[in-house]
């Protein structure tokens, strides 16, 4: 079963996100690295790019595909996760303790709650 856990916000696109004040931690969910399979790379962007919601964020290959991960918000890039870049396996293992990016939050893009995204998903 896919874990959708409740307390963070979710895309169409299978992104999530967790507000801490401006402050937005990045990553992708459980319903999309199971569809990936093996994560083999992740190409993260640059601290200090700005992004709007809806652009291109970073792209995961995997065994399988090379798929974008679009920006849930308009913002700027303040932190990268290094350690998924080492080690792209991780977000297979647990895709919401290895987060992609930390951004700056201008104004949200359309988001959905944990029920909401369990619905799209099923």
């Amino acid at each position: 079963m896919t874990e959708v856990p409740e307390g963070l916000n979710y895309t169409k696109t299978h992104e999530w996100y967790k507000k801490d004040g401006k402050t937005a931690t990045i990553g992708i969910t459980d319903y999309a690295q199971s569809q990936m399979t093996d994560i083999v790379y992740v190409d993260l962007p640059k601290v200090g790019d700005k992004k709007k919601a809806g652009d291109v964020l970073l792209t995961i290959e995997s065994v399988k595909s090379a798929e974008d991960v679009y920006s849930p918000i308009t913002g700027t890039v303040t932190a990268v996760n290094d350690e998924v870049v080492k080690h792209p396996e991780s977000i297979n293992k647990d895709p919401y303790g290895s987060w992609l990016v930390k951004m700056t939050i201008e104004s949200e893009g359309e988001h959905l709650s944990a029920s909401e995204y369990r619905k799209l998903i099923q």
